[in-house]
């Protein structure tokens, strides 16, 4: 009974990933028949048999609702951020200002500062040119900035470590970055 279990649970944590190795299959093949996703579940399943991939104990754990601001917040930052940079390129062309900002975080997982990473250089204008993750810093170039603009940069990096550990971080994570906020 037990191993019946536990070949359950590695069939549904495994799902997703043949969810998704499925619709890539169709989407290579360029049509979508019933032929084409039998034989796409088909290798996902294969293919996840044959080479499984090991279990990763993240910690983390996903809230909808926070996960739906933070979504909201990087598609307003996207715009926010697109409208900025394009004004530089419009008003000072040549001339545009650009800096290096330390950024100090408190998140201490390598998941979540690779999220925050990734979220800081998605939209135009910032992206993270280094992370010391012994010291919890990262490096962050942006576009456009004049003098003192330094902490206005920190403010919205810790902004977005604090969206994305509220969205999928752990309670000690999420109470170590609400204690530090304060």
């Amino acid at each position: 009974m037990g191993e019946r279990m536990t070949r359950r649970r590695r069939f549904v944590r495994r799902l997703p990933l043949v969810c998704w190795l499925t619709v890539v299959w169709v989407l290579l093949w360029g049509s979508f028949d019933l032929g084409t996703l039998f034989f796409g579940v088909l290798v996902a399943l294969l293919v996840t048999s044959l080479f499984p991939l090991p279990m990763i104990r993240t910690g983390m754990v996903l809230r909808p609702l926070p996960l739906l601001r933070l979504a909201a917040y990087l598609a307003w930052d996207l715009v926010i951020s697109t409208i900025r940079v394009a004004w530089q390129a419009v008003a000072h062309r040549r001339g545009t200002t650009a800096g290096i900002v330390a950024t100090t975080l408190h998140a201490d997982s390598d998941h979540l500062i690779a999220i925050v990473a990734s979220a800081v250089s998605l939209a135009p204008g910032k992206f993270v040119l280094q992370i010391d993750r012994a010291e919890l810093t990262c490096y962050v170039y942006a576009m456009g900035m004049r003098p003192g603009d330094e902490e206005s940069v920190r403010r919205e990096v810790r902004f977005l470590e604090r969206l994305v550990v509220e969205a999928v971080g752990s309670t000690a994570q999420r109470d170590l970055v609400r204690g530090s906020a304060g």
